[in-house]
């Protein structure tokens, strides 16, 4: 039965000390980013940047797609919501991955400053604005933060299926965000590169203290 599948699931996950604290540890210290997030996006608003000479951009007419974004990223993160219940171990990989992402952002994004691209149209999501506490932040650019939570969802899903519908979503998010003019050519880009290579240090930690 499917249920007693999924019951066995978190049973096995939950007896496991290892993954136990893996669980735990994880979602504290992912918990404690969110809370920091609002504070750093106020400070990196506040400073002066440079603006990109990006010729992509230029050659892309700005449009409002904030609707057809949000309506993928949530889709696509409801996706690995129910994905995550049935398996938990995708959970713990998530989580420890984008911590790593996250660290490795607070650096790229306090080392590059950068003001938004010209055109650029302002994205608003009431889902999502806990994260920058309230406010309207455009300097949170090199690397994309909506590029990486897809790319992560892409590597996260275990179904062949959902593998192939979340990159298809990946990469249309990345093109509707220059679209929009919410990044530069530069940020997206980066966001898989910087990604991948996080998602495997999680992945070999996480086999090796298991």
């Amino acid at each position: 039965m499917p249920s007693t599948s999924l019951k066995d699931n978190w049973t096995a996950i939950w007896n496991s000390r290892c993954k136990r604290y893996q669980m735990i540890i994880g979602t504290v210290i992912m918990l404690a980013i969110i809370f920091t997030l609002p504070f750093f996006f106020a400070h990196i608003q506040k400073r002066k940047g440079i603006v990109l000479n990006d010729w992509l951009l230029a050659h892309i007419p700005p449009h409002n797609v904030s609707v057809l974004i949000f309506a993928i990223i949530w889709g696509m993160v409801l996706l690995i919501l129910i994905r995550t219940i049935k398996s938990p171990s995708i959970y713990i990989t998530y989580c420890w991955t984008l911590i790593f992402v996250y660290l490795v952002r607070f650096v790229t994004i306090s080392v590059v400053a950068l003001d938004p691209p010209l055109g650029l149209i302002p994205l608003v999501d009431p889902l999502s604005s806990v994260f920058y506490g309230n406010a309207y932040i455009t300097k949170d650019l090199f690397f994309s933060g909506h590029t990486t939570t897809m790319v992560l969802i892409f590597l996260c899903l275990e179904r062949r299926t959902d593998k192939i519908i979340a990159l298809i979503a990946a990469f249309a998010v990345a093109y509707l965000l220059l679209v929009q003019h919410i990044h530069y050519t530069i940020d997206v880009l980066a966001a898989p590169i910087v990604v991948y290579p996080c998602y495997r240090l999680t992945c070999y930690l996480l086999n090796k203290y298991k």
